[in-house]
């Protein structure tokens, strides 16, 4: 394996780790009022291209660390209309904007 792949290789596995613990957060708490839906759909729609350009071009790299972020991107996606109406307590409704400002960060 030669340095370029090495570094690529590690660039993606750093930044696609970067939603793990927002994964594992809502999963142990199953509160995700505060999370945006919107960012990791758009940020999924991103890696797919990025996907694609990485099997055009035959790049293992972009390959694989776009494969595992949107898997992780998705988990997340899936837990936020999951987990949305047991969120708190909450009736079930759906409210934008509103955040609980006593949770701990």
């Amino acid at each position: 394996m030669n340095g370029e792949i090495m570094l690529g290789l590690v660039a993606g596995a750093v930044t696609s780790i970067a939603v793990v613990p927002q994964v594992a957060r809502a999963y142990r708490t199953k509160r995700v009022r505060d999370i945006s839906v919107w960012q990791p759909v758009i940020l999924v729609a991103g890696m797919i291209l990025w996907l694609a350009y990485g099997v055009m071009i035959g790049d293992i790299p972009l390959i694989v660390a776009n494969i595992f972020s949107i898997a992780c991107n998705g988990i997340l996606i899936g837990m936020k209309f999951c987990y949305r109406g047991d969120d708190n307590g909450a009736d079930g409704g759906y409210s934008l904007g509103q955040t609980n400002q006593t949770e701990d960060l």
